[in-house]
């Protein structure tokens, strides 16, 4: 992700309280300059040869690429599932004046 200095994280959290908790989180610590919290998502995947059905919240954790790292170092320490769904997005393209804001507002802003 070299060339692309921006990225989506996207993850999901089993509560509110742990979803809102993660958003600020990563906001607070500059590893993100915006998290957005989506309700109502519905998981199915195979856990321990079980099929689960899972109410979940969806995160999206918008960031600079370089934070990466740091920024997956911090889910899976706050986590509550040992296997923590962490997929990165790349973004290519978007508004300059977004995108200026979203570097200025995390920690690797500087580099």
């Amino acid at each position: 992700m070299d060339k692309i200095p921006f990225c989506v994280v996207m993850t999901t959290c089993p509560a509110l309280d742990q979803a809102k908790a993660m958003a600020k989180g990563v906001v607070e610590a500059k590893l993100a300059g915006c998290a957005t919290v989506i309700p109502g998502a519905m998981s199915f995947y195979f856990w321990e040869g079980k099929l689960e059905e899972t109410p979940e919240f969806v995160l999206f954790i918008k960031t600079r690429s370089r934070a990466l790292p740091s920024l997956m170092r911090h889910i899976r320490e706050k986590h509550s599932y040992s296997t923590p769904e962490i997929i990165v997005l790349p973004i290519a393209e978007g508004d300059r004046s977004y995108l200026d804001w979203l570097g200025a507002n995390t920690v690797f802003s500087q580099r």
